[in-house]
Protein backbone atom coordinates (compact mmCIF):
# COMPACT_ATOMS: atom_id res chain seq x y z
CA UNK A 1 0.00 0.00 0.00
CA UNK A 2 1.09 3.57 -0.61
CA UNK A 3 2.21 5.04 2.73
CA UNK A 4 1.69 8.54 1.37
CA UNK A 5 -2.07 8.02 1.16
CA UNK A 6 -2.20 7.35 4.87
CA UNK A 7 0.24 9.96 6.16
CA UNK A 8 -0.54 13.47 7.32
CA UNK A 9 1.76 16.45 7.78
CA UNK A 10 1.66 18.38 11.05
CA UNK A 11 3.72 20.81 13.07
CA UNK A 12 6.22 18.97 15.27
CA UNK A 13 5.82 19.06 19.03
CA UNK A 14 8.36 18.87 21.86
CA UNK A 15 7.25 15.27 22.46
CA UNK A 16 8.60 14.38 18.99
CA UNK A 17 12.16 15.30 20.04
CA UNK A 18 13.60 11.77 20.03
CA UNK A 19 12.28 11.03 16.55
CA UNK A 20 13.50 14.42 15.34
CA UNK A 21 17.00 13.67 16.67
CA UNK A 22 17.08 10.30 14.89
CA UNK A 23 15.88 11.87 11.65
CA UNK A 24 18.28 14.81 11.65
CA UNK A 25 21.14 12.37 12.19
CA UNK A 26 19.95 10.42 9.13
CA UNK A 27 19.74 13.66 7.12
CA UNK A 28 23.12 14.82 8.42
CA UNK A 29 24.86 11.60 7.37
CA UNK A 30 26.13 10.97 10.93
CA UNK A 31 27.55 14.43 11.62
CA UNK A 32 24.89 15.33 14.24
CA UNK A 33 25.63 12.22 16.35
CA UNK A 34 29.36 12.93 16.00
CA UNK A 35 28.83 16.47 17.34
CA UNK A 36 26.45 15.34 20.10
CA UNK A 37 28.93 12.69 21.27
CA UNK A 38 31.35 15.50 22.13
CA UNK A 39 28.73 17.10 24.41
CA UNK A 40 27.65 13.99 26.32
CA UNK A 41 27.69 14.11 30.10
CA UNK A 42 28.46 10.96 32.12
CA UNK A 43 26.05 8.18 31.17
CA UNK A 44 24.40 10.22 28.43
CA UNK A 45 24.05 8.99 24.85
CA UNK A 46 24.47 11.16 21.74
CA UNK A 47 20.80 10.59 20.90
CA UNK A 48 19.78 11.95 24.32
CA UNK A 49 21.84 15.08 23.67
CA UNK A 50 20.17 15.47 20.29
CA UNK A 51 16.70 15.01 21.76
CA UNK A 52 17.41 17.67 24.39
CA UNK A 53 18.41 20.08 21.63
CA UNK A 54 15.28 19.28 19.61
CA UNK A 55 13.10 20.02 22.65
CA UNK A 56 14.36 23.60 22.88
CA UNK A 57 12.03 26.37 21.78
CA UNK A 58 14.87 28.35 20.23
CA UNK A 59 17.69 27.68 17.76
CA UNK A 60 17.66 26.22 14.28
CA UNK A 61 17.31 22.62 15.45
CA UNK A 62 14.10 23.14 17.42
CA UNK A 63 10.84 21.24 17.15
CA UNK A 64 9.24 24.60 16.34
CA UNK A 65 11.02 24.60 12.96
CA UNK A 66 10.00 21.06 12.03
CA UNK A 67 7.07 19.50 10.21
CA UNK A 68 6.52 15.75 10.56
CA UNK A 69 4.78 13.13 8.45
CA UNK A 70 2.71 10.87 10.67
CA UNK A 71 0.65 7.72 10.27
CA UNK A 72 -1.48 6.34 13.11
CA UNK A 73 0.49 8.36 15.65
CA UNK A 74 3.88 7.17 14.34
CA UNK A 75 6.37 9.68 12.95
CA UNK A 76 7.53 8.57 9.50
CA UNK A 77 9.72 11.52 8.49
CA UNK A 78 10.39 15.19 8.99
CA UNK A 79 11.56 18.39 7.33
CA UNK A 80 13.35 21.10 9.31
CA UNK A 81 13.30 24.56 7.78
CA UNK A 82 13.52 28.23 8.68
CA UNK A 83 14.51 31.57 7.12
CA UNK A 84 18.14 32.60 6.86
CA UNK A 85 18.14 36.36 7.28
CA UNK A 86 21.84 36.66 8.10
CA UNK A 87 24.83 34.37 7.62
CA UNK A 88 26.64 32.86 10.60
CA UNK A 89 29.38 35.17 11.75
CA UNK A 90 32.99 34.09 11.73
CA UNK A 91 35.38 32.22 9.53
CA UNK A 92 34.10 28.75 8.47
CA UNK A 93 37.54 27.37 9.40
CA UNK A 94 36.73 28.19 13.05
CA UNK A 95 33.85 25.71 12.99
CA UNK A 96 34.25 21.92 13.29
CA UNK A 97 35.66 20.75 9.94
CA UNK A 98 32.66 18.54 8.97
CA UNK A 99 30.24 21.49 9.15
CA UNK A 100 32.54 24.15 7.69
CA UNK A 101 31.28 23.62 4.10
CA UNK A 102 27.69 24.13 5.26
CA UNK A 103 28.59 27.35 7.09
CA UNK A 104 30.44 28.54 3.99
CA UNK A 105 27.42 27.92 1.75
CA UNK A 106 25.01 29.44 4.26
CA UNK A 107 26.47 32.86 3.43
CA UNK A 108 25.03 32.39 -0.07
CA UNK A 109 21.61 31.43 1.29
CA UNK A 110 20.72 34.71 3.01
CA UNK A 111 17.16 35.76 2.20
CA UNK A 112 15.99 32.20 1.52
CA UNK A 113 13.91 29.69 3.43
CA UNK A 114 16.54 27.11 4.30
CA UNK A 115 15.76 23.40 4.50
CA UNK A 116 18.20 22.28 7.16
CA UNK A 117 17.15 18.62 7.03
CA UNK A 118 14.80 16.25 5.27
CA UNK A 119 14.65 12.59 6.27
CA UNK A 120 12.29 9.62 6.23
CA UNK A 121 12.75 6.49 8.32
CA UNK A 122 13.82 3.32 6.51
CA UNK A 123 10.81 1.28 5.46
CA UNK A 124 8.83 4.39 4.56
CA UNK A 125 11.03 5.69 1.76
CA UNK A 126 10.22 5.64 -1.96
CA UNK A 127 6.58 6.36 -1.06
CA UNK A 128 6.33 10.10 -1.74
CA UNK A 129 6.68 11.23 1.86
CA UNK A 130 9.82 13.26 1.16
CA UNK A 131 8.10 15.11 -1.69
CA UNK A 132 5.04 15.70 0.46
CA UNK A 133 7.18 17.20 3.24
CA UNK A 134 9.05 19.43 0.78
CA UNK A 135 5.78 20.67 -0.68
CA UNK A 136 4.48 21.48 2.80
CA UNK A 137 7.55 23.49 3.78
CA UNK A 138 7.45 25.37 0.46
CA UNK A 139 3.86 26.40 1.21
CA UNK A 140 5.00 27.53 4.66
CA UNK A 141 7.87 29.58 3.19
CA UNK A 142 5.63 31.24 0.61
CA UNK A 143 3.11 32.16 3.31
CA UNK A 144 5.92 33.84 5.25
CA UNK A 145 6.96 35.86 2.19
CA UNK A 146 10.11 33.93 1.19
CA UNK A 147 10.20 33.38 -2.60
CA UNK A 148 13.37 31.26 -2.69
CA UNK A 149 14.11 27.90 -1.05
CA UNK A 150 17.61 26.62 -0.31
CA UNK A 151 18.95 23.23 0.67
CA UNK A 152 22.39 21.64 0.94
CA UNK A 153 23.20 18.06 -0.01
CA UNK A 154 26.28 15.91 -0.49
CA UNK A 155 27.00 15.38 -4.17
CA UNK A 156 27.50 11.68 -3.35
CA UNK A 157 23.93 11.43 -2.03
CA UNK A 158 22.63 10.78 -5.53
CA UNK A 159 19.11 9.78 -4.48
CA UNK A 160 18.46 12.96 -2.50
CA UNK A 161 20.04 15.15 -5.19
CA UNK A 162 17.84 13.51 -7.83
CA UNK A 163 14.71 14.17 -5.72
CA UNK A 164 15.56 17.85 -5.31
CA UNK A 165 16.31 18.25 -9.01
CA UNK A 166 13.00 16.63 -9.92
CA UNK A 167 11.22 19.15 -7.69
CA UNK A 168 12.91 22.14 -9.31
CA UNK A 169 16.05 22.72 -7.22
CA UNK A 170 19.21 23.65 -9.13
CA UNK A 171 22.88 23.87 -8.12
CA UNK A 172 23.93 27.38 -7.14
CA UNK A 173 27.29 26.73 -5.44
CA UNK A 174 29.47 24.00 -3.98
CA UNK A 175 32.03 23.63 -1.19
CA UNK A 176 34.58 20.87 -0.65
CA UNK A 177 33.97 18.28 2.07
CA UNK A 178 36.38 18.50 5.01
CA UNK A 179 37.11 15.62 7.38
CA UNK A 180 33.69 13.98 7.38
CA UNK A 181 33.59 11.43 10.24
CA UNK A 182 31.53 8.84 8.33
CA UNK A 183 31.92 6.88 5.12
CA UNK A 184 31.45 7.37 2.19
CA UNK A 185 31.59 11.15 2.52
CA UNK A 186 35.33 11.62 3.09
CA UNK A 187 35.70 13.43 -0.24
CA UNK A 188 33.56 15.29 -2.77
CA UNK A 189 31.44 18.41 -2.44
CA UNK A 190 28.50 19.79 -0.53
CA UNK A 191 26.06 21.35 -3.00
CA UNK A 192 23.87 24.39 -2.40
CA UNK A 193 20.59 24.05 -4.30
CA UNK A 194 18.07 26.85 -4.81
CA UNK A 195 14.46 26.92 -6.01
CA UNK A 196 12.37 29.99 -6.84
CA UNK A 197 8.76 29.48 -5.84
CA UNK A 198 5.98 30.24 -8.30
CA UNK A 199 4.07 33.49 -7.84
Amino acid sequence: MNVQAFSTIRQAEASDARDLAKLIDIAGEGIPAWLWAQKCQAGQTPLEVGAERAQRAEGGFSYRNALVAEKNGEVLGMVLGYPIDAASTGDPSNFPAPIAPFVELEAQSVGTWYINALAVFAGNRESGIGSKLLNAVEVQAAAEGYPVMSIQVYAQNVGAHRLYQRLGYTIAARSEVRLHPCQPYYTGDVLLLLKRLAG
